[in-house]
């Protein structure tokens, strides 16, 4: 059955490739990335816990509570009470340290020194130690999630030029195309390059909408005509999808104008938002068949109407 289905539909087969072990790497630093990244939520909301039960003030200095800067200033003021001994020079100097000029020193310590909440004794200590004890972690899943994002950059510049270099013509290679195109972060780039290579090199653009679950699934019976959302897809590539066309709608004018458009015809959030990318993904494997970069501005060099 394998040999007779190769001679009739040979269409269907293909060469494996060995992937590049560059890849490799990239996949399990973007992997790692991403469980650090949802390390790092999840403690934030364990520190955003504790504060509530005896230090609710200290929530008004900071929107995303594992910057290091405001770890730092909880480790030099853990309670109401020591937050009146903090000197206003060392606060001063830590803000400095971190460029911190949405607040300055007045407002840190107005906010701090407001009137303290009344709990039952031992509720202070027993919080503070917890608290001393997510800060630790946060501190080393920053460090290590800085270290991540750091090789994600060097890994895709690192494939960058290895393929410029084994061309012998002047163009522009994959990471170049993908990383010009509107809403594309190192984040999603390096998520695209690591789990859809295959796709990718193949300008395959029914794979790519299909893994990444933008590609609608039609229920025919009878007569009956549903369409739906598509869930069977490589979840990785459905949330980087998803986030590279809703970043795309905000600083892509024409991804935006789609987007509106999609919600004027009646379509909920994420149907436009799928509608979106499934356009994205088009266009990228349209760029990369031409070897040419992203131009916003390609409508009206094309049309000089339209500018005016």
């Amino acid at each position: 059955m394998l040999a007779d289905g190769l001679r009739t539909d040979k269409h269907l087969f293909r060469l494996l490739q060995i992937v590049d072990p560059r890849l490799m790497e990239l996949r399990a630093w973007s992997r790692l990335a991403e469980e650090l990244q949802q390390e790092r939520v999840r403690l934030s909301n364990l520190v955003h816990q504790q504060l509530w039960r005896y230090y609710p003030q200290m929530l008004e200095l900071a929107d995303e509570l594992t910057v290091p800067w405001f770890l730092k200033l909880w480790l030099m003021a853990p309670t109401p009470a020591k937050a009146t001994q903090v000197r206003r020079s060392s606060v001063e100097r830590m803000l400095k340290q971190y460029r911190i000029r949405r607040i300055d020193v007045e407002g840190v310590f107005r906010i701090l020194q407001q009137p303290a909440i009344k709990v039952a004794d031992g509720v202070v200590e027993a919080a503070s130690i917890h608290m001393r004890s997510l800060i630790a972690r946060l501190q080393v899943v920053n460090r290590e999630l800085n270290d991540a994002e750091r090789k994600l950059d060097e890994l895709c510049s690192a494939i960058g030029e290895a393929a410029a270099a084994s061309q012998e013509c002047t163009e522009n290679h994959d990471v170049a195309i993908l990383r010009s195109l509107p809403g594309i972060g190192r984040i999603n780039l390096a998520t695209l390059l690591a789990e859809a290579s295959g796709p990718i090199s193949r300008r395959d653009y029914q794979a790519l909408r299909t893994l990444s679950g933008v590609a609608p699934v039609t229920k025919r019976s009878g007569k009956s005509h549903v369409v739906v959302m598509r869930y069977a897809a490589h979840v990785r590539l459905r949330n980087t999808v998803y986030h590279w066309a809703r970043v795309a709608t905000q600083h892509d004018q024409k991804s935006r104008s789609r987007y509106a458009a999609l919600r004027r015809r009646g379509h909920s959030h994420g149907r436009a938002i799928r509608g979106l990318a499934d356009r994205l993904l088009a266009m990228a494997c349209i760029l990369l068949q031409r070897q040419t970069p992203f131009d916003p501005h390609f409508c009206h060099q094309a049309n000089p109407a339209l500018s005016e």
